[in-house]
């Protein structure tokens, strides 16, 4: 019990940081090392005339969960195939999480005054307006390749902070935290578009019951119900709802993570002091070596004054940031990993050099490489000139235009874009756009990247300060 007072004296006097994006860039920087091995094994299956087929063949095979005669994962009556399962179900706890960290930002961190929210803001709306427009110029007059307008909208948080990461401290914490919340306010805009542009034949009973379940969440929210249980359970059937009323299934985590309270009831005092007041029915103990390993036996009285600790200890971490820290290691080592490998496979036959400049590759390209970086560096540079915002904390004008290059890595988000306006429904015709959208992604990330890079070695100073 010594070492639980400890412990707890210890917590209760560690000031809380300002802001959690920075342990939001540590988990993305790591996280983007095994998206790159999931890509580049992707590439190399859906290639190899040895496992080219049963690439292909994988991701069509039916998914079901059957209760009788209903089949959870179904859509429109039909089961969902492999694919399906990952884009529209388990890419569901990936927008949840999305949802999530938008939510935190925006009520404590990066986004949560106008100081600090409007120059990543501003420069998202230009990064994802400037790519839309170049998309459009290249692709005008075919509607079929004009339904991919929004592809390079997006800037992929654990790419483009990997990069980052590769300067160290060269790389002023002013620069990492723009990037970084400039990435969410992004992924805000792809959800609004994915709800406004990516919805078909909507079914109005269905809509009806994901009201339903959404006032039921709010109001567990209002009477201050904590259980992850209870939220996580709703969720599910809020997903269900709206993977057959005709929006796409994802927004539902987004919804849901608006639901899930991100307040204490009492606040962080009341809880720690609620703690240390039973602590003190505990005497300072010392352990003998031997003892420290042995299981030591407390009385029901004792039970009971520990779980009301461990039950006021829950209560010192919000639902929200619970259930974010739970989904951050499947989501980031599992789903977006799985989404990579069954998304990122561009088959290369009967493609050339050429198939990069015309289309909807090109215009995907181009929107990355060059649209992201005008967007972005444009959108910003007026904001700070007009007097609206400063430049990042150790940033200067030539660190800052690179950091604009690096917004152009786009790949989980614009993927999952490129799946919606190519569907399979499009036929022959719509698979090949698809692929080339696929090609236009690889290229101008792995473009926006390297060039990102090389500006950042030039423009950051050699020594970290």
């Amino acid at each position: 019990m010594r070492q639980l007072k400890l412990i707890f004296n210890k917590m209760s006097k560690v000031k809380q940081p300002d802001s959690s994006l920075s342990g939001l860039i540590k988990r993305y920087v790591n996280a983007s090392v095994l998206l790159i091995v999931a890509t580049v094994l992707a590439l190399i299956f859906a290639n190899l005339p040895a496992t080219r087929e049963l690439y292909a063949w994988l991701w069509q095979q039916p998914v079901s969960l059957s209760i009788g005669g209903f089949n959870v994962f179904s859509h429109g009556g039909h089961a969902m195939s492999l694919m399906d399962f990952i884009n529209d179900f388990l890419m569901f706890f990936f927008f949840l999480s999305v949802g999530l960290e938008i939510k935190r930002e925006v009520l404590c961190g990066e986004l949560s005054s106008r100081q600090k929210a409007l120059l990543p803001i501003i420069g998202a709306c230009g990064g994802m307006l400037t790519p839309v427009i170049v998309f459009f110029l290249v692709c005008y007059g075919h509607p079929l390749m004009e339904r991919g307008c929004a592809i390079p909208m997006a800037t992929d948080i654990a790419f483009s902070l990997g990069v980052l990461s590769m300067f160290g401290k060269r790389v002023p914490l002013g620069l990492k935290i723009f990037l970084a919340a400039l990435a969410v306010a992004d992924d805000l805009g792809g959800i609004i578009v994915i709800a406004l542009f990516y919805s078909q034949g909507l079914s109005w009973s269905y809509l009806l019951g994901a009201a339903v379940v959404v006032a039921i969440l709010l109001i567990g929210n209002k009477r201050d119900v904590r259980l992850k249980q209870f939220y996580m359970s709703f969720g599910l059937i809020l997903w269900y709802m709206v993977l057959n009323s005709g929006i796409h299934a994802t927004i539902a985590g987004v919804v849901l993570a608006f639901c899930i309270p991100a307040n204490l009831s009492h606040g962080t005092r009341y809880y720690m002091e609620y703690i240390r007041e039973y602590l003190k029915e505990y005497p300072d103990i010392d352990f003998t070596e031997a003892d420290r390993k042995k299981a030591m036996v407390v009385s029901k009285d004792d039970i009971q004054v520990l779980r009301r600790i461990e039950k006021a200890s829950d209560y010192l971490i919000s639902p929200l940031q619970d259930i974010e820290d739970y989904l951050a290691l499947p989501i980031n080592y599992l789903v977006i990993p799985l989404f990579a490998f069954a998304n990122a496979g561009v088959d290369f036959t009967g493609m050339s050099i050429g198939s990069l400049f015309h289309g909807v590759a090109l215009g995907v390209f181009l929107g990355l490489l060059l649209g992201k970086f005008t967007g972005v560096l444009s959108f910003s540079w007026l904001s700070i000139k007009l007097g609206w915002c400063q430049m990042p904390a150790g940033g200067n004008w030539r660190s800052f235009a690179s950091v604009c290059m690096v917004c152009g890595i786009g790949f989980t988000v614009s993927m999952f874009i490129a799946a919606l306006s190519y569907p399979a429904h499009l036929g022959t015709e719509g698979a090949d756009m698809l692929n080339e959208a696929k090609l236009g992604i690889l290229c101008g990330t792995l473009a926006s990247a390297f060039v990102g890079a090389f500006m950042l070695n030039i423009t950051l100073p050699k020594d970290a300060k």
